[in-house]
């Protein structure tokens, strides 16, 4: 699989449920389209894995040297608040009201698909951010793609 790919909007119900995209949902295997693990992203959104990538990312974190201090750090932070889901029978997700809050998710969310992960948004938080970062796009893409051979 080449990674999950696509912006998607999407509404909280009353209850913090969204509807998972079908066309999101095609893009992952079969045996990963139900259950996932949700925690707190990054930036100000929350980040949702595939159970079995979780797994993945997982088994490596389970080789750092937590007698590192800073490693320790990074393993309490990445798995703070993650919590598993799943989708329900009408193809919902729901979101713990905790992790919600964190966020600041009310009702209108972006759903960001990228690599192995989608990454959920408060809709006028993920714009901002983007339209923030539009003018040092060209700057970004030198220095994060620059050293690339470009496929020679």
């Amino acid at each position: 699989m080449a990674g999950l790919v696509g912006e998607f909007e999407v509404k909280l119900d009353e209850k913090g449920r969204f509807l998972f995209p079908s066309s999101l949902r095609k893009q992952l295997p079969t045996s990963s389209q139900r259950d996932f693990m949700l925690n707190k992203g990054f930036e100000e959104c929350l980040t949702m894995f595939p159970l079995p990538d979780w797994e993945r990312i997982s088994e490596k974190l389970s080789k750092m040297n937590l007698f590192k201090p800073k490693n320790r750090m990074f393993y309490r932070l990445f798995h703070q608040g993650a919590k598993q889901v799943s989708l329900d029978n009408a193809g919902r997700v729901l979101i713990p009201a905790a992790l919600m809050e964190r966020v600041g998710l009310i009702s209108e969310v972006m759903l960001i698909a990228y690599n192995d992960r989608v990454e959920i948004w408060d809709k006028s938080k993920y714009f901002e951010l983007i339209e923030g970062n539009m003018a040092d796009f060209a700057d970004l893409a030198d220095e994060v793609m620059g050293d690339l051979d470009n496929g020679e």
